[in-house]
């Protein structure tokens, strides 16, 4: 759908959703934000400002609206996501209030936004505390299998040796089970570009892929994302904790950073197969793969592994 398509959509979002009541048509700006799978415009009046999100094409094979929905609004009286003027679980449609002065974070920028690494800990501590309870349970080998049934259905090739690293993961698996820890809510899709910064706070956006999950995911996760240097990475634990992190804690976030890229080549694929024109899917699966591989093979992940197996 190109930008002329969705402006005539969005239009008629803005009227029947009375998102600015009096305001002339042409007082209002339509302008794209971005986004992976999903479309994102800005949209203002002059006065009020919001962030309208359409959905991208065969999202509906693998994200829920409804659990989304129940998240962002969960979140956001919690304070860490902007409020939400309008969601719909079925078209899956989404708007957003706008969050001024803020700057959408990428790995660049997490890397020379000084303090960027400890407010997105502290972000991460907030949700982890909000106390809110989501309705899905973001269960690593589950989505494993969902994403494999999904692909199962399109013709698709893996990265060679994927198989065997879904194989590998069994020693994880055994090793995250000897010592379950309580779930929290968590975003379970920290790309850096879901993070909005004022230089004072941090708000998290975008809950498509939000559960109940073990709270080391989202940092594990972020700090594959965002590219952390290891200094980046300890800034963050330290802001999270309140203090250094326990092997225990420390081998999960590890241990995740490998697994969320496992997860995600098979993400890469499904947007492959479905011809996604954002980026060259084949690529990232390819990249994501070859980054699980190598961490799943240094000297150190068996250190990790074997502290989150003794807790």
């Amino acid at each position: 759908m190109n930008m002329h398509d969705d402006t005539v959509t969005i239009r008629q979002l803005i009227d029947r959703l009375a998102l600015f009541p009096g305001a002339a048509p042409d007082a209002i700006s339509i302008d794209r934000l971005g986004g992976q799978t999903n479309r994102v415009y800005r949209i203002a009046d002059g006065n009020d400002v919001l962030c309208l999100r359409l959905p991208g094409k065969g999202t509906e094979e693998y994200i829920d609206r409804r659990v989304e929905m129940v998240a962002a609004r969960a979140t956001a009286e919690a304070g860490v996501s902007p409020e939400v003027v309008h969601s719909d679980p079925v078209s899956g449609v989404m708007v957003t209030r706008f969050v001024d002065d803020a700057v959408t974070m990428s790995p660049a920028q997490f890397a020379s936004r000084p303090g960027a690494p400890e407010r997105a800990g502290l972000a991460f501590r907030r949700l982890h505390d909000s106390g809110a309870v989501f309705d899905f349970r973001f269960e690593l080998f589950a989505m494993i299998d969902a994403y494999l049934g999904v692909l199962a259905r399109k013709t698709v090739a893996f990265p060679e040796g994927y198989h065997q690293g879904l194989k590998d993961a069994e020693a994880v698996r055994a090793a995250l089970a000897a010592h379950p820890v309580a779930l929290k809510p968590c975003h379970c899709d920290p790309l850096a570009e879901n993070f909005l910064d004022t230089g004072d706070r941090m708000w998290i956006v975008d809950w498509e892929y939000s559960g109940m999950n073990d709270p080391m995911w989202d940092l594990g996760d972020l700090a594959v994302e965002a590219n952390l240097s290891a200094d980046g990475e300890a800034a963050m634990l330290v802001a999270y904790f309140g203090r250094e992190a326990s092997a225990f804690d420390h081998g999960r976030m590890v241990i995740y950073k490998a697994m969320c890229d496992l997860l995600w080549t098979l993400w890469g694929l499904i947007q492959r197969a479905n011809e996604n024109p954002a980026e060259d899917f084949a690529a990232y699966a390819r990249d994501r793969f070859a980054r699980c591989r190598a961490l799943m093979e240094s000297d150190a992940f068996g250190a990790h592994l074997e502290a989150a197996r003794r807790g």
